[in-house]
């Protein structure tokens, strides 16, 4: 009997330590504030997906944000992109959502020296349209 007695506490304390450590995990895991939303018609996907799209998601990560999904043309594999399917009217030939903290995070990074000369050479390659929306809590 107390064999099964120390088997059901032992049991029921995994659990409640395991309920507290995802717990805890999820709570570690910060939802973006801010999204960014860029469309963009690429005229050249094997340049752009080789000379701009890695910069490009380089400094977005080193500047604190996270790519949320890449859909469409990019050349060189896509640099990560999944087929985007159009749901109604016509989809831009790219589009990427970014997550952010804060509309001055984007701001910042889009601004930054990095960004600027990596954006230099995608606009060789690709036209942007941008815009940011306020994530619903």
């Amino acid at each position: 009997m107390k064999q099964y007695l120390g088997l059901g506490l032992a049991m029921l304390a995994g659990s409640v330590l395991g309920a507290a450590a995802v717990t805890g995990l999820n709570a570690q895991v910060k939802a973006p504030s801010v999204y960014l939303v860029t469309e963009i018609d690429v005229t050249n996907p094997e340049a752009y997906g080789k000379e701009f799209a890695p910069k490009a998601q380089a400094t977005i990560k080193a500047a604190g944000g996270r790519l949320v999904a890449i859909g469409g043309a990019g050349g060189a594999g896509g640099a990560g992109a999944k087929p985007v399917a159009a749901i109604e009217g016509t989809p831009p030939k790219r589009i990427v959502i970014q997550g952010w903290d804060s509309i001055d995070q984007v701001k910042s990074w889009y601004k930054s020296a990095d960004y600027r000369a990596a954006l230099k050479i995608g606009s060789q390659y690709a036209t942007f349209r941008r815009y940011a929306v306020q994530a619903n809590e």
